[in-house]
């Protein structure tokens, strides 16, 4: 890029430098903490429902709080941190700050609901806890990493996404084999191991989230006065509102093109975090009764099978970003998708639940693709003063097959399957093969094969060549 003659004047441009190991380290290390969140609420929210006397093909409606509130809430905290600029603070951290102290305390009370309504309006409040303090993390990355090291960033976060998710979905099952806390308890009270897992996560969570607040620097505004200027001009709440929704006429192509991806990938995974449960229980524990021993060792088992997984997903972070040099960011994203809608449909004819841990494996291998190469792609698509609003609005199309889950996958389960919730997971996997055959069509004009020796100058005449070929830039 030395020499070649590119003008920088993209106000909304600067010089990133390459940060250490250890820096990327410690703004990735929050993410630990939210997963432990998001580990006990997608691996033990259908037991608790069901706990409190709902039906099986009720789940997925039970489920639309989590959608909605990631809907409502994400695209308009990344629209208030992109206009935030505290200089003790900084501008995604405060939100990193407020999101942990909620969801902790979320994660504290869950355990103690005693009412089917109750654990639905917690898992509302919960999840968009959680949602106020992952947002800004995605924005974060784009915000202090040049564009050769974003692949690496987003790694390092699903890194930490597969250690917290495996050590929080472990949590009830340690409890009971190792602490000997009962898993069984009477009709509509939450286990006592569930209860200890429950308070565990909301510790941890705040403590990861804080550390990463405390020991990661973020970069003032580039030009002070225009940012003060833009933030009057916007100024509201409901500003932020109507341009969030606003912003999905106006969203890059690429990021046109990854929402579809998005859209098969996370219907495949919703249909998971619901019916893994109740399939797996039924279909291979063979019981329904939710005070039966062998239901909830079955119910701690998928806990188990879920460790997996984010283990599995925590090593492969680690390898995308050399896979993807080797092929690109497009063909990996297929290959990883591929194994995970194998792995999913492979439920369906397994009856040992050891086998299961095999099916996790290609799960896993989809997830840690999943948390980062889309991120990774859309990062280099999006003018850098409207990064944490962009990343909002893209999470529209991880909600909304959510919210479709949660509305036809009941009808599929009890209608079109006779109620075997283990094809709903075969369905699933389908979506996901699919998901991954669309990203053959992504324009990736961020390549992850750019150089990684670049100098800060060098990174920026790069940027600055993006925004010029791009308009939505």
């Amino acid at each position: 890029m030395a020499g070649s003659g590119v003008t920088i004047d993209n106000p909304h441009l600067r010089a990133k430098p390459r940060l250490s190991f250890w820096q990327i380290w410690n703004m990735s290390f929050g993410f630990l903490g939210i997963q432990f969140g998001f580990a006990l609420q997608n691996g033990n929210m259908s037991r608790i429902f069901e706990t409190m006397g709902a039906q099986e093909d009720k789940l997925a409606f039970l489920w639309i709080a989590a959608p909605t509130t990631g809907l409502l809430v994400q695209p308009i905290i990344g629209y208030l941190s992109d206009r935030t600029w505290s200089p003790r603070w900084g501008r995604r951290r405060p939100f990193f700050l407020i999101g942990a102290i909620c969801a902790s305390l979320a994660l504290t009370i869950m355990p103690h609901v005693s009412a089917l309504w109750m654990a639905a309006g917690m898992l509302w409040i919960m999840d968009s806890s959680i949602n106020i303090s992952m947002e800004p993390f995605r924005a974060l990355v784009g915000d202090l990493l040049p564009s050769n090291q974003r692949t690496a960033g987003f790694g390092f976060q699903t890194f930490f996404i597969g250690i917290g998710a495996v050590v929080g979905s472990l949590l009830p099952y340690i409890y009971t084999n190792y602490f000997h806390f009962s898993n069984v308890a009477p009709a509509g009270q939450i286990a006592p191991s569930l209860k200890y897992a429950f308070y565990t996560g909301g510790l941890v969570y705040f403590l990861a989230v804080a550390w990463t607040v405390f020991t990661t620097k973020e970069y003032p505004p580039v030009d002070m006065a225009e940012f003060e200027a833009e933030k009057r001009r916007t100024a509201g709440f409901w500003n932020g509102v109507k341009e969030s929704f606003a912003g999905i006429a106006d969203m890059p192509r690429t990021m046109r093109q990854l929402a579809i991806v998005q859209f098969f990938s996370w219907l495949a995974l919703f249909s998971m975090w619901i019916y893994a449960t109740p399939a797996i229980t039924s279909h291979i524990y063979h019981t329904s009764d939710t005070t039966s021993k062998l239901y909830n060792e079955g119910a701690d088992w998928v806990n188990v099978c879920f460790s997996v997984y984010n283990g599995v997903s925590a090593l492969a972070a680690l390898a995308l970003p050399a896979v993807a040099r080797a092929t690109s960011r497009r063909v990996t994203h297929l290959i990883c998708l591929t194994a995970g809608g194998l792995g999913l449909i492979s439920i369906y004819f397994i009856q040992n639940p050891q086998m299961l841990l095999v099916s996790m494996i290609g799960v896993g291998i989809a997830w840690a693709s999943i948390l980062s190469i889309p991120y990774a792609m859309l990062a280099g698509a999006l003018p850098s003063n409207k990064m944490g609003y962009y990343m909002g609005v893209f999470n529209f199309f991880i909600v909304l097959p959510q919210m479709l889950a949660s509305v036809t996958l009941g009808f599929f389960t009890k209608q079109v399957f006779g109620g075997n919730s283990a094809l709903t997971l075969v369905l699933g996997g389908c979506s996901m093969i699919l998901s991954g055959l669309l990203t053959l069509r992504v324009h990736d004009a961020d390549d992850i094969r750019l150089p990684n020796n670049l100098t800060p100058a060098e990174n920026l005449a790069y940027e600055a060549s993006l925004a010029d070929a791009n308009p939505n830039v």
